[in-house]
């Protein structure tokens, strides 16, 4: 694992808001904990090509490395809470996309 940037994409549909509440109580304090920086969400985002463009929520945030960010997704306290998004969404995927490293 490097020690460049990492950011995290989510797609996802909301279908329970109260259940997908609980899971946005707590999601800001672990991923604080995990040094991670939340830069923004869309729920309603504009794809210029492609055939297959998100719909729902898009969410991203990001981590210092790539162990940073795999320790904050295997977070037992992280795991327990994301029950609450998997009962409470349609997710289409979390994904990880590793950031260029420093130029020299």
């Amino acid at each position: 694992m490097s020690d460049v940037p990492v950011y995290v994409v989510a797609n996802f549909q909301v279908h329970d808001k109260d259940k997908y509440r609980e899971y946005e109580k707590g999601f800001f304090s672990i991923l604080k904990r995990h040094n991670g920086t939340f830069y923004t969400y869309d729920d309603s985002t504009t794809t210029f090509e492609g055939q297959a463009p998100p719909s729902g929520r898009v969410v991203i945030f990001g981590f210092p490395s790539e162990q940073v960010a795999t320790e904050w997704y295997n977070d037992p306290d992280y795991q327990a809470l994301s029950e609450h998004r998997r009962a409470g969404t349609h997710l289409e995927f979390i994904t990880m996309v590793r950031g260029l490293p420093p130029r020299s």
